[in-house]
């Protein structure tokens, strides 16, 4: 199948064959015929699939076909939970749309408002934006949601996952209830799945790939060490494996940093993004990095929804994520648009219970192994079928078999289950019982009350005639 029978006009189709794309992935192929025919759209599909251009097209074809915007309008939405999201998702739309009449634009914090502000007086037909910037643009005036056709949620799990609830609520409540509503996320938690029930009407469902599931073209493994062994563990394989080209992704800002140092120091160029950096120096960095100035791009889970690096090679866990599908979304900066890659991820013994949730996540066990010189003081424990496999076999329960019709037959030792040639030895018969001599104390009670008898009978004898 060819672009051509998805019915898309002229003008896309030319800038598709300016941009080399020759046939539709699956989620393009699935996704492109509903949203052209105004339905809601709620579709799994995880990074590297090509969901942009999914929903791209077919709202430029749209937009191009029906009418026009106003000032302070905007017709299409689309919601990005990152900065570096909707940077890429905004290119993505000026690339595809380069040949149709149409103004663009994009809105992010961290950056003036100022020029924003300016470009919305005309009216926008493609509005990119994080939820954040776009509720201060509301909160200013600036921006009306009066003649919104469509409203996009792209990676709407993680727009949940950063506390962008209480921002969507308010843009919600300005939508107008006519509208058409497309949902992209790569997992679908409870959460997400109660958010398309109150703003998809009747959708169309797409899987484009299993959800949670990371690309098969992607070779993952684990390299187990100690905590304070990691930064000189990844030097030294940067240097001993000869990579090239490395995204790393560490789990806090510190962190980031620490490494960055630490590479640098060691002759290696490398740079950081997260989020206390401001986004030009993040752009600059991201900038750097695919023109291949910077070796070594260091990490949060900030940026990983953003960075689309045409021909990553690898991707490493400095530390594994506290959330397991973040895992997927890291790992998925590799191996893009059916091209190979590698994931590797070093661990310690604290993170084993990441690991597993990883593995739970992923449905599959990651293999192991340690690097010679690097080997772990504190060993991490197995996972999944490893560790069912290491736990020691339970004793199996002896059946229950019922008693012989004979209620007076002998009764096997251990129960019934024995056979009846293992005959218990019969008690010896109790000793006759003395008589009870004439001022002893006989004691027929429960426990202490003999002892309480005793006491009772030496007090009596201390106690003399009354005089």
């Amino acid at each position: 199948m060819s672009f051509t029978n998805l019915k898309l006009i002229d003008p896309l189709l030319r800038a598709l064959d300016e941009l080399g794309y020759d046939e539709p992935t699956p989620v393009q192929r699935q996704s492109i015929p509903p949203v052209l025919a105004g339905r809601d759209l709620m579709a799994a599909a995880q990074t590297g699939t090509g969901k942009t251009a999914g929903f791209a097209l077919p709202l430029l074809q749209r937009l191009t076909m029906e009418g026009a915007v106003g000032p302070l309008g905007v017709r299409c939405l689309v919601l990005a939970p990152t900065r570096e999201l909707a940077e890429q998702v905004y290119e993505s739309f000026r690339r595809y749309g380069a040949h149709v009449p149409l103004r663009f634009g994009l809105a992010y914090g961290g950056v003036p408002i100022e020029p924003q502000i300016g470009k919305l007086k005309k009216g926008l037909d493609v509005l990119v934006a994080t939820p954040g910037r776009l509720r201060d643009l509301q909160r200013q005036g600036a921006l009306s949601l009066g003649q919104l056709q469509t409203l996009v949620l792209d990676e709407a799990d993680r727009m949940l996952d950063l506390g962008f609830a209480a921002d969507l609520d308010a843009v919600f409540a300005a939508l107008p209830a006519q509208r058409q509503t497309l949902l992209f996320s790569a997992t679908f938690p409870e959460a997400i799945r109660k958010l398309a029930a109150e703003l998809l009407r009747d959708p169309v469902s797409v899987q484009a790939s299993p959800a949670n599931a990371a690309a098969k073209t992607v070779r993952q493994s684990v390299i187990t060490t100690d905590k304070k062994s990691k930064p000189d563990l990844f030097l030294h394989l940067l240097r001993k494996q000869r990579w090239g080209q490395v995204l790393v992704f560490a789990k806090t800002r510190k962190g980031v940093d620490q490494l960055v140092g630490t590479l640098q120091e060691a002759g290696i160029r490398a740079d950081a993004i997260h989020g206390d950096k401001p986004q030009p120096a993040r752009l600059r960095a991201l900038a750097r990095f695919k023109a291949s100035d910077v070796q070594v791009l260091v990490a949060t889970d900030v940026a990983a929804r953003g960075l689309d690096i045409v021909g990553l090679p690898l991707v490493v866990n400095h530390d594994l994520p506290t959330v397991a599908e973040d895992y997927v979304h890291r790992i998925g900066r590799t191996g893009r648009a059916g091209a190979s890659g590698e994931a590797i991820s070093l661990v310690c013994a604290d993170e084993v219970e990441l690991l597993r949730a990883i593995e739970t996540v992923i449905r599959q066990v990651l293999p192991r192994s340690e690097e010679p010189g690097f080997e772990a003081e504190h060993r991490v424990p197995a996972t999944g079928t490893a560790a069912q496999a290491a736990k020691p076999a339970q004793k199996s329960k002896r059946p229950w078999t019922p008693p012989p019709a004979d209620a007076n037959a002998p009764r096997p030792a251990g129960g019934f289950a024995q056979p009846k040639a293992e005959r218990a030895v019969p008690r010896k018969p109790a000793p006759a019982t003395k008589p009870v001599p004439k001022g002893a104390v006989f004691v027929a009670a429960g426990r202490g009350a003999k002892s309480a008898a005793k006491a009772s009978l030496a007090a009596k004898k201390k106690v003399g005639p009354k005089r």
